[in-house]
């Protein structure tokens, strides 16, 4: 047989006969079974998203099924990246005019043609099935999962819901109750879960994919059929009770003014959950609505703010072996994540009981990260306790996380010299300490800088990488780079006191205890900070944190800052000294004995400026180190405090919202601040140069 061969992840090869082509974004050809393969190919992609583009192109080969029919239709992909990534949102903004219905209507048409075609379709699935990927497998009669596949709707993550067929064909497949719970969460189902959910037919490795493959072209796999509780929501009365339920919990989290897309899902479940077509006309229409939002609109903004950040971490870190030095809770996350993604990691502390704990974090974040047994295996193997220190002379990259005490790390850093291999990269994680004054103290300053991880560093994915007056080309690029193969967005500024997002933060923390002085309770405080959309208020946020690093912050910008900040409360110096420091003692500005605190507040008692004066000084501070030039730019600051800290990314980040609000609106409320409670709220000149 003459042809040419598709090699799927190194182990599956398939030879496509005469008729074997590569047309624009798709591999296609007949197998000997006369089984077709659609195999997606992005172009000039290294993933695959569902463009306009692949959809017209899928349509022609449907086309070519219909008329002369295959014994049955696989659609998988050549990306070692995975399936695909959803649709391509590049395209969204063309959408957003009256034409995305008419587009979104063509879509379902080539979906809907694939459900009829009269003979089996099968999606084999690697990686990850997101968004429009999710939908064109759902409209296959099998999905097969190779281990390691993942499943899910993000769309609420963009200010919108499946548009593709997602909200009437995962439900009629898995019924609604995990079907609404994955789409309005934007939750992904990993491979096992996938499987007990029903969503996937049947598990393999790729190496068995084409038995699998021609056991489903022979109905030898049984297909999932939709349960008794997709039944019993055909009732209208169940659907209003289930809705009802729906709001309330989606309320707690995300407030429908501030996030319309899962309420209109929502709406269109209970108003057309028993009717597929009424389902499908709704789901386009209410899609088509969302595009326009100015939620969408801005959520779209942060997905680019995200792809930029990922930009920044490109490149090769040359970085093969990483030694951490502490393993506390920090240093241990840190260790943890290298040894996940791939880096050899040595783990050193002058006590080995955290080298213990450390291990126990590094399983644990393992599990959160659904890694299966043999990746967690690798991984903790790849991680190694070495309390003597012997991996600093092979270690590409050391990283100090130590405590946040200058003459502590001054002290382990004049202790290098003479100990790190040549070229080996030396970086601090702090928070707060100038990295020109630490390089003093380093073995070779251009080859110094800061690594600023958040804290939990498995959950937050942004890292400043700060550079030093010293620090070269070079060694900056390189971190970022590690940053981007360790899985983090990078966001490379300049040395500043608090760097950006501690410069921002600190004053919004400080605000709320001196609202605490007047008299403002905690919990009204919090609670407008919730409803303009922050992630947590910052009471809650000072006890998240630690007490004691937020004091120790505050203390070293004082010091540092030429402008006044907020004055440093005294409350707080007090929970201090008694070591009620916060969540991480159980006691700190609240009772964290019953979990995270939830403040609902009645904001009708509230002083007027509330908001504002915990808000405008964050974003007075962002204007300061634009001005300063610590942040390249303002996307990059919004990106930085978004991924960062959370801040409310329906708005675009803090910059963006500043410019719709109006920069003359922001200065002038700034001023009027200023006059009743002091100098503190004085508009930064940077103002003046912020469109």
């Amino acid at each position: 047989m003459t042809g040419h061969v598709l090699e799927f992840l190194g182990e599956t090869k398939l030879e496509l006969g005469p008729v074997g082509d590569v047309q624009g974004n798709w591999r296609t050809g007949r197998d000997d079974a006369n089984i077709l393969w659609l195999v997606l190919d992005k172009a000039d992609s290294s993933v695959n998203t569902i463009s306009e583009e692949v959809i017209r192109e899928l349509r022609d080969h449907v086309a070519a099924a219909e008329a002369d029919k295959p014994a049955a239709v696989v659609i998988r992909s050549a990306k070692k990246a995975g399936f695909a990534a959803g649709a391509d949102i590049t395209s969204f903004d063309r959408m957003s005019d009256d034409g995305a219905a008419d587009l979104l209507r063509q879509g379902h048409d080539v979906l809907d043609r694939i459900e009829a075609l009269t003979c089996p379709t099968i999606c084999v699935v690697h990686g990850s099935a997101l968004g429009a990927g999710f939908e064109l497998a759902l409209a296959c009669d099998y999905r097969i999962a190779v281990s390691g596949a993942s499943f899910g709707f993000p769309e609420v993550q963009l200010g919108l819901h499946p548009g593709l067929g997602g909200t009437f064909r995962l439900p009629a497949l898995i019924g609604p109750t995990d079907a609404m719970t994955m789409m309005l969460t934007g939750k992904t189902a990993h491979t096992k879960r996938a499987k007990s959910q029903g969503i996937v037919d049947a598990v393999v490795e790729e190496r068995h994919v084409g038995a699998a493959v021609a056991a489903a072209a022979k109905g030898e796999i049984e297909r999932q059929s939709p349960g008794l509780s997709s039944r019993a929501f055909g009732l209208g009365q169940a659907r209003s009770l289930a809705a009802r339920q729906m709001r309330s919990r989606t309320e707690e989290k995300a407030p429908k003014d501030h996030y319309p897309a899962p309420y209109a899902l929502i709406d269109l479940w209970e108003d057309h959950g028993d009717d597929r077509a009424a389902m499908q006309s709704g789901e386009i229409d209410s899609f088509a609505a969302l595009l326009k939002t100015e939620t969408s609109k801005n959520l779209r903004r942060v997905f680019f703010l995200r792809q930029a950040l990922k930009d920044a971490g490109r490149g090769d870190d040359g970085i093969d072996h990483v030694h951490v030095i502490g393993a506390g809770e920090m240093g241990a996350e840190i260790a943890a994540m290298a040894a996940i993604k791939g880096k050899w990691v040595t783990l050193g502390d002058v006590e080995t009981s955290p080298l213990g704990k450390a291990m126990k974090t590094a399983a644990g974040i393992c599990r959160d990260k659904h890694l299966t047994g043999p990746e967690t295996r690798d991984a903790l193997d790849r991680l190694m306790p070495d309390p003597n220190g012997y991996g600093l002379a092979r270690a590409d990259l050391v990283i100090e996380a130590a405590s946040e005490a200058q003459e502590v790390k001054e002290k382990i850093f004049t202790g290098l010299k003479d100990k790190l291999k040549e070229g080996a990269i030396l970086a601090t994680n702090t928070s707060s300490l100038s990295i020109e004054l630490l390089s003093k103290a380093a073995p070779d300053a251009t080859r110094f800088a800061g690594l600023h991880f958040f804290n939990p560093v498995s959950k937050i994915d942004l890292v400043e990488v700060v550079r030093g007056p010293e620090t070269s080309d070079d060694t900056a690029g390189r971190l970022a780079a590690y940053c981007g193969a360790t899985g983090k967005l990078s966001a490379p500024i300049g040395d500043y006191p608090g760097f950006v997002v501690n410069r921002a933060l600190v004053p919004y923390m400080l605000e709320a205890m001196v609202l605490m002085d007047e008299g403002v309770s905690k919990e009204l405080i919090d609670t407008a900070a919730l409803r303009f959309g922050m992630p947590m208020g910052p009471v809650t946020l000072a006890d998240q944190v630690g007490l004691d690093i937020g004091l120790h912050v505050a203390e070293s910008l004082q010091r540092s800052l030429d402008k006044p900040m907020p004055p440093i409360s005294d409350d707080l110096r007090r929970r201090v000294e008694a070591g009620n420091l916060g969540k991480k003692t159980g006691q700190g500005f609240y009772d964290w004995s019953d979990g995270m605190p939830h403040p609902d507040a009645d904001l009708d008692d509230a002083p007027d400026d509330l908001t504002d004066r915990l808000i405008l000084p964050m974003l007075n501070a962002c204007a300061e180190v634009l001005r300063e030039g610590v942040a390249r730019d303002a996307d990059q600051l919004d990106g930085a405090m978004i991924f960062a800290t959370g801040w409310a990314p329906f708005r675009g980040g803090p910059m963006h919202y500043a410019k719709t609000r109006g920069v003359e609106a922001i200065t002038a409320a700034l001023k009027k601040l200023e006059e009743a409670h002091g100098p503190r709220f004085a508009p930064d000149p940077g103002w003046s140069d912020i469109g």
